[in-house]
């Protein structure tokens, strides 16, 4: 048991320095392999030690159990734009200056761990933690793009990630209602490099790209309930609050705030169609806009590049962010017990287009414009009651164009945004 707990705590030191990226917006489509290979659901299914990201009341459903994994991540991702500009000012082409295709795959690969560890303390009470990416974003363009740059020839990007250390306490009120509740401790960091383009409207031209890893922690509240309506049928609700964290200081010049997890709520159902076949489906919604960096629109920016009176512009109140709209996820999946030892999964995950058209001109850092994603899934039972589980997921490729995006100051312009990915989790638990 202590060399098992030893590899938990290995993966929670390897999640901090493991850039992590993700699919509905910026978060994950699901929270544990399990649960992944499924489209995501959890909210009424609670199956591993993860239960606790996507509904807390889960911890209070599967035992004394703990569970560790590891998902190989790899996106696509790309910009095109034309009908750019002169800009910066200078001797350059008057039109097209960058004009093209850029893809951010510098780096491709990312791995992401997970873990978690349940106790049952009493007939009513479990204690447990869920460790995991709650999402993150990532580009690194391969060539320079002038209109970020500024001209320097600098590569443009940003490195993102959030981790989450979910403590969790889950009571069963009575033997078919379970409540739960978790205290989502947050660690999130960030980078960001050839955007000199952008330091002429920032309140601190100084703290906007090129300064390193910068970290941030913060605390929030997630709550959730399951009830066991029928002998088929179970419900879940969740609400987590808006993860509050400290502002990136080497970015003040850059975001409108601190950069928090936005709030989410939603709803879920489990229904045992036979002893062998369970279904599932969630709807949750994620309030991007609530959060002032990835919410706050283009539009905020008041189009004075000289001598700006510092209102609307980058690391101001009300400055220009990634201008997301909040999102709305459908999770649908099914789990069949092929035999005592075999467990398949299958799903699919939907979640609406957080970025509007009118705003991909700063999502070029960030294209989260896929939607759809299919999974697949599967758990063996070893001789040794472990349980070894595997879960694919594949995003397919979305785009999104922005028609005369960018600003004529900075030359005008059109941004299409492009993307597609790949995840295979791998995972092992058991039950002590």
């Amino acid at each position: 048991m202590k060399t098992k707990l030893g590899i938990i705590g290995t993966l929670v030191a390897a999640a901090v320095s493991t850039p992590a990226t993700a699919t509905d917006g910026y978060f994950s489509h699901g929270y544990g392999v399990k649960s992944q290979g499924m489209g995501g659901v959890g909210i009424a299914l609670p199956q591993d030690a993860l239960a606790a990201a996507s509904n807390p009341a889960g911890m209070g459903l599967i035992g004394d159990r703990a569970d560790i994994g590891i998902t190989w991540f790899r996106p696509d991702r790309e910009a095109t734009l034309s009908n750019t500009g002169n800009f910066p000012p200078g001797p350059y082409p008057p039109k097209g200056f960058s004009d093209g295709t850029y893809k951010g795959n510098n780096r491709e690969d990312f791995v992401i761990p997970e873990a978690g560890f349940n106790k049952v303390i009493s007939p009513e009470v479990s204690l447990g933690v869920s460790i995991y990416g709650n999402g993150g974003m990532n580009t690194d363009y391969e060539k320079p793009i002038p209109l970020l740059n500024g001209g320097t020839g600098n590569h443009s990007g940003i490195d993102y990630i959030q981790l989450f250390v979910a403590p969790t306490v889950a009571w069963k009120v009575t033997p078919t209602q379970t409540i739960g509740a978790a205290i989502n401790l947050g660690y999130q960091r960030f980078k960001a490099k050839g955007i000199e383009g952008f330091t002429g409207i920032s309140s601190s031209p100084d703290k906007v790209t090129g300064n390193g890893n910068d970290s941030a922690y913060g605390i929030g509240l997630h709550l959730g309930w399951i009830g066991q309506i029928t002998d088929t049928v179970s419900l879940g609700a969740t609400y987590q609050t808006k993860t509050k964290f400290q502002e990136f200081d080497d970015y003040k010049g850059l975001f409108a705030s601190s950069m928090d997890a936005p709030a989410f709520y939603g709803l879920g159902i489990a229904f045992k169609a036979t002893p062998q076949l369970t279904l599932a489906a969630d709807v949750q919604r994620i309030l991007f806009s609530d959060v002032d960096p990835i919410g706050n629109s283009i539009s905020k920016w008041n189009h004075q590049i000289n001598g700006f009176s510092g209102t609307g512009n980058l690391g101001t109140s009300n400055g220009p962010g990634f201008g997301w709209d909040d999102a709305t996820v459908f999770k649908i999946g099914a789990s069949y017990a092929y035999s005592d030892s075999l467990t398949l999964r299958a799903g699919y995950n939907h979640v609406d287009q957080p970025i509007p058209k009118s705003q991909t001109l700063f999502n070029i850092l960030a294209p989260a414009v896929v939607q759809d994603h299919a999974s697949l899934g599967a758990t063996w039972v070893l001789p040794n009651k472990g349980e070894l589980s595997f879960g694919y997921t594949h995003a397919f490729e979305n785009s999104v164009k922005g028609t005369n995006v960018i600003p004529a100051e900075f030359g005008g312009g059109d941004v299409k945004l492009k993307m597609h990915q790949d995840s295979l989790g791998i995972a092992y638990g058991w039950k002590y």
